[in-house]
């Protein structure tokens, strides 16, 4: 008889038995503001012998204009595997700009999603949180969001506590001193441990990115926060100084006897392997160093133009470690298997701001700049952004909307032309991808305009919101 209980034993049960995806659930947001639609959840056919293959197959509004839903994740994952009565059967969306946080219905009806609930606003105020990000559920079968600021738009890391049935706030979960500034979170109940990474002070990032910024401390974050899990303690925060300026997307191994993983750093563009050490606590070594570039015109606002790390995503064996230039443009795969020195496998370039037709170029240095990519008519412009991988490892989506503030002020032609969803097909045994030049999902033409893709789930679950437990 198979255990009750959502997800899977193991993340090589993952890998090896889960069903190939069907189904993407994308996060889009609407970026003009004088559209009163709001964002959308869309449902996306990735099903190759579906008759609605690459279509977007559902639309479910959010109703209410300014969400800016940005990250994502379930009411119950493998962590909580084996436990009667648990289904993964809501998606929880948390909003940065209203602060609202949406739970949507998927289990009733996969292919069309519904609105179950929506925790407002007041309900985050009352505690002095806003801006919520990141949400894990919890093997207690309760759900923890993160905020990253207090209600006046100032950075304050918080973990909020919801009631998985009722998605009611129970309080927050921090005792004790709050980290500086938020983004994201992980946790390893096995080591006692959660880790939470820096973006800064919503008040700041909300207006766009400025070189000055980088160099404010009350403006943006570059240090690991390190939680006593048991106790709910702050115990040890790592500063990474300048080079690790924004801290954002955090991954643990998923093997949960492994305590150790990777987080990418965007401003400079460096990925840093953070592990346990012999005395109980906690170091960071910078482990991959993407090379910036002295450019010239377009009215680049930097000498140097840097990759800009926003996402990373690992594979279900650990094998493998992806990580996006959005800037820059490319895609890339690293191997692993030696934790301390990631070795470079394969790049792909989608787009980015150093396309042969760009106006702004490399100087003082041989550089050759990439053609533009272009899919069925469809020109990929901005940069390669959110990742998705595919429980087997061996297909990689790729949307390229960051936030909708930076896509405007980064690449205002790519928020003209909407979205896009591109796929890149891995070589998991040896190493090695390739673009399919025959998928994309275009976002430009919707009945809400173009929009903007940023996140994607698969019903069953996925390597970024799935957490494993040691049995």
């Amino acid at each position: 008889m198979a255990p009750s209980g959502p997800g899977y034993a193991t993340p090589l049960d993952a890998m090896n038995k889960g069903p190939k995806e069907e189904l993407l659930y994308v996060i889009c947001v609407q970026p003009n503001a004088e559209n009163k639609k709001g964002d959308i959840l869309s449902t996306v056919d990735v099903n190759p012998k579906s008759s609605t293959y690459q279509q977007i197959i559902h639309r479910l509004p959010m109703g209410k204009s300014n969400d800016e839903i940005h990250h994502s994740g379930w009411n119950s994952c493998s962590s909580c595997y084996g436990c009667k009565g648990m289904v993964r059967d809501k998606l929880i969306l948390p909003c940065l700009g209203s602060d609202r946080i949406i739970i949507v219905e998927t289990g009733k009806n996969p292919r069309a999603p519904s609105i179950h609930k929506t925790v407002e606003a007041a309900e985050l105020h009352a505690l002095n949180c806003a801006t919520p990000h990141t949400i894990h559920c919890l093997a207690s079968g309760e759900i923890m969001i993160n905020s990253l600021g207090d209600t006046q738009g100032n950075g304050k890391c918080d973990f909020i506590l919801f009631d998985g049935k009722t998605f009611k706030p129970k309080g927050t979960w921090t005792n004790g001193r709050l980290a500086k500034f938020g983004y994201d979170f992980w946790y390893q109940p096995h080591f006692d441990v959660m880790i939470s990474t820096e973006w800064g002070a919503p008040r700041v990032f909300k207006t766009g990115f400025l070189p000055s910024h980088v160099i404010d401390p009350n403006a943006y974050g570059t240090s690991l926060n390190f939680y006593c899990w048991s106790k709910r303690e702050l115990i040890q925060t790592i500063d990474l100084g300048p080079d690790g300026c924004a801290p954002l997307e955090v991954r643990f191994l998923h093997n949960p006897k492994e305590c150790q993983g990777y987080v990418g750093c965007a401003v400079m563009s460096n990925v840093y392997r953070f592990y346990k050490k012999e005395d109980g606590t906690f170091t960071a070594d910078k482990v991959i160093d993407v090379k910036g570039y002295k450019v010239a015109g377009g009215g680049w606002p930097m000498e140097y133009m840097q990759g800009f790390v926003s996402d990373i995503i690992l594979s279900l064996d650990d094998k493998y470690l992806y990580l996006n230039n959005w800037i820059q443009g490319d895609v890339r795969q690293y191997d692993i298997t030696d934790r301390a020195h990631p070795k470079l496998i394969s790049q792909v370039f989608l787009g980015g701001k150093l396309v042969s037709d760009s106006p702004i170029k490399v100087v003082e240095e041989e550089f050759t700049p990439p053609n533009p990519v272009t899919i069925k008519g469809k020109r990929l412009k901005g940069g390669p952004q959110m990742m998705q991988l595919s429980l087997d490892g061996k297909r990689l989506y790729v949307s390229n909307s960051l936030f909708s503030v930076w896509d405007r002020q980064f690449y205002p032609d790519a928020v003209e032309d909407g979205g896009w969803i591109a796929k890149i097909d891995i070589d998991h045994k040896n190493g090695g991808m390739k673009l399919d030049e025959n998928f994309v999902i275009d976002f430009g033409k919707t009945p809400d305009g173009a929009i903007l893709a940023h996140e994607m789930r698969y019903p069953g679950g996925d390597c970024t919101s799935d957490i494993w437990l040691p049995k």
